[in-house]
């Protein structure tokens, strides 16, 4: 039957839907990583898990959570080096004989744990070790390939455990990045109501002010975001998972993913590991402000404050070579209409990275 004989079968009168997944159980806090046989327990998703870890994160809490789930589950482990191709068909066969996976770690280690688990149709629990972007707890992943960084449809983990005193030793460059990530909402809502108001796109109202209180209230906190505190980590990381849900409950990315993402990912494929991708965002999200016509200065200010980069320069990276980024931003995802693809020139790109230096 097509597509167009199931429409006419469709009765008059309201009829959408929304499938939204949500995580079902979400525990923040001090030692956190303790409670994890609970949790799991709780959701019964199995008696065998694969561990999934980098070489550096399994010191940090691998060793701890097998410790914990030892003698519960059988467990088998997996550490994923950098996320390619060739990671992920090793991940999925040692995926393949076990009920559950567990990505502890960064975002690299959760998105192998996310992609993996969702096309063999597996739950996975998130544990992260650090607070560097939202997809701790998002639909979404982010797989590298040669052109840079795209992003792939996945799922959301059942269950996200997130200790804020392992969080807080990471480096602060990552939760600076998570900072950025999630501040960079601003813009990302502003650019779905321009394609809403120019386009016709279908947005969502709880959607918006969802991920808008989210970027307001680490903003207003910004002082409180300092090295090694576990405060600050819990904060992060609530405004991360805060970040996911509004993007479950749009069903897709808009909420937080708008034109200063697209130039995050062409920075990504001009001069790859050169910035973090929440780095790359919340520059993006200085420049695109301006161009919407909000305060980019408060943005850059509280970046500031984090200790996030609000400059090229602070990355080692030219200026010429963002100049690119904002030009190629609109060959990135040409479907997401941003601010970005109303016809940004080169002189007027020029001018948004000298803007960024401006006292």
């Amino acid at each position: 039957m097509s597509k167009e004989q199931v429409q006419v079968l469709q009765p008059e009168g309201f009829n959408k839907s929304r499938w939204t997944q949500l995580p079902r159980d979400v525990l923040i806090g001090h030692e956190a990583i303790l409670q994890l046989p609970e949790i799991i327990a709780d959701i019964k998703p199995g008696k065998s898990a694969l561990l999934i870890t980098g070489g550096t994160t399994r010191e940090v809490a691998g060793e701890a959570v097998a410790n914990l789930l030892s003698g519960m589950y059988d467990i088998s482990r997996f550490i994923a080096g950098k996320l390619d191709s060739s990671t992920l068909e090793e991940c999925a066969k040692a995926a393949s004989p076990v009920d559950f996976l567990i990505g502890i770690g960064g975002g690299r280690v959760i998105d192998c744990a996310k992609i993996v688990s969702y096309k063999q149709g597996k739950p996975f629990i998130s544990v992260p070790t650090a607070a560097s972007h939202d997809g701790i707890i998002s639909g979404r992943a982010t797989l590298p390939t040669e052109n840079g960084s795209v992003s792939v449809e996945a799922h959301p983990p059942v269950a996200v455990v997130a200790d804020t005193g392992i969080i807080a030793k990471a480096p602060h460059r990552l939760m600076a990045s998570g900072c950025a990530d999630v501040i960079s909402n601003y813009t990302a809502i502003l650019d779905w109501e321009l394609a809403h108001r120019i386009r016709g796109e279908q947005i969502s109202e709880y959607a918006i002010a969802l991920s808008k209180m989210t970027a307001e209230i680490l903003v207003k906190d910004a002082n409180l975001i300092k090295p090694g505190q576990e405060e600050a980590a819990w904060i992060v990381v609530k405004a991360l998972v805060s970040s996911g849900v509004s993007m479950a409950i749009a069903g897709s990315s808009r909420p937080a993913s708008g034109g200063e993402h697209k130039f995050g990912h062409a920075l990504e494929r001009l001069i790859p590991g050169a910035a973090l991708h929440g780095e790359a965002c919340g520059i993006g999200s200085i420049m695109t402000m301006y161009l919407h016509g909000g305060d980019w200065r408060e943005i850059r200010s509280s970046l500031h404050h984090i200790g996030a980069p609000t400059t090229p320069k602070e990355l080692n990276i030219p200026d010429e070579i963002v100049v690119e980024a904002l030009m190629k931003a609109r060959e990135i995802r040409p479907e997401r209409y941003t601010i970005l693809d109303m016809g940004l020139t080169r002189e007027s790109a020029e001018y948004l990275v000298q803007l960024l230096y401006e006292e």
